[in-house]
């Protein structure tokens, strides 16, 4: 965890001194992920290259400040203002998505809240991604490619059935089931 740590604080140290190759790793880090959110939440692409230049323009911003400390992944961060930036341009063209409209308060109130509720969630589920990571790292392979391919690549059990050599998609959804439970022994075991 320490090691991921100061990855980050080294990419924001590149990106204060504008090495553009840390600006181009954080987009290929991080722009697929709050596209998929904008898209999802009624956006499109043009929103989605606006919203995220905006947000680096903000993270830059902040790495030059001396005082300013990172807390949680630049990833987690970057996503917490693209959906703030988000959040905002709906409240301005009134298309206010449900997480705002059931507050109370003001407009504005109602973007801060959900603004700060978002960053402290973030943060938290950061942190059980990155156990996730250790757990998966430890659960080894095939379950951990197994695995990723469902949840991060999105892929069926009959494209998981052909990649991995199963005879059929109920075969990879048993195994599936498999690595799953041993995965969920192992993060638990670790967070006990």
């Amino acid at each position: 965890m320490q090691g991921s740590y100061n990855i980050e604080q080294q990419t924001l140290a590149a990106l204060a001194r504008g090495e553009r190759a840390a600006t181009e790793q954080i987009y290929r880090d991080n722009y697929h992920i709050v596209s998929g959110w904008i898209v999802k939440h009624g956006g499109v692409a043009g929103d989605v290259t606006d919203l995220f230049q905006e947000a680096m323009v903000v993270l830059f911003g902040k790495a030059q400040d001396s005082e300013f400390k990172l807390t949680c992944s630049i990833g987690t961060y970057l996503f917490a203002i693209c959906k703030h930036l988000w959040y905002k341009r709906l409240n301005k063209n009134d298309k206010s998505p449900e997480v705002l409209t059931d507050s109370l308060g003001t407009d504005d109130d109602r973007t801060g809240i959900a603004y700060e509720d978002d960053i402290s969630v973030h943060i938290e589920r950061e942190a059980h991604y990155e156990q996730l990571e250790f757990a998966l790292d430890d659960l080894g392979e095939p379950c951990r490619s197994l695995l990723k391919a469902f949840y991060y690549q999105e892929k069926s059990m009959q494209e998981i059935a052909a990649d991995f050599g199963y005879t059929n998609p109920d075969n990879a959804k048993t195994q599936k089931y498999k690595c799953l439970t041993r995965l969920k022994k192992i993060f638990y075991a670790k967070q006990g």
